[in-house]
């Protein structure tokens, strides 16, 4: 199996350096995933849902052993400049969804706010599992409540 280098996976871990924005690197993590989740989309439409929510779980745990990779790195529990962990939160609240412009800035605020605001099973993730996992699922926790509040919205409101 090849390894990726210390810089390749640093370079996947900081969102290709949105990671390193001076203010809020979150934000802007999740503003640069925004793109990728139009080529999951996309990749839906191609060759149908399934593969797009394959594509997805499968994306979540590269972003898991990649996160973990970039903690023993970084030799920090859950670096700041570490946004794969958005990636995947992101990747997930668009998860069956058609994508529009609405939907993506809707999307991106509500992952946004679960994400800072850490409701109970979201905080809990993060605290209860190690590494790359912990890293990780309390975003991908996020961009769940994040996808049911869309989804709902979409039905709601049209």
């Amino acid at each position: 199996m090849m390894r990726l280098s210390d810089k390749h996976i640093l370079l996947l871990a900081t969102g290709f350096g949105s990671g390193k924005a001076p203010f809020s690197p979150g934000t802007f993590g999740s503003a640069a995933a925004l793109p990728f989740c139009a080529l999951i989309w996309l990749s839906g439409l191609a060759f149908g849902a399934p593969f797009s929510f394959l594509l997805v779980t499968a994306l979540v745990i590269i972003s898991v052993v990649v996160a973990e990779e970039a903690v023993k790195l970084l030799g920090e529990k859950d670096p700041s400049c570490v946004v794969i962990d958005e990636f995947a939160g992101m990747f997930v609240t668009f998860a069956g969804v058609t994508l529009t412009w609405k939907v993506a800035l809707a999307g991106f605020l509500l992952f946004r706010f679960f994400d800072i605001l850490k409701p109970v099973p979201v905080r809990t993730l993060e605290k209860v599992l190690p590494g790359g996992a912990g890293v990780v699922m309390d975003d991908v926790a996020a961009g769940i409540m994040a996808g049911l509040v869309l989804q709902i919205g979409i039905r709601v409101l049209g």
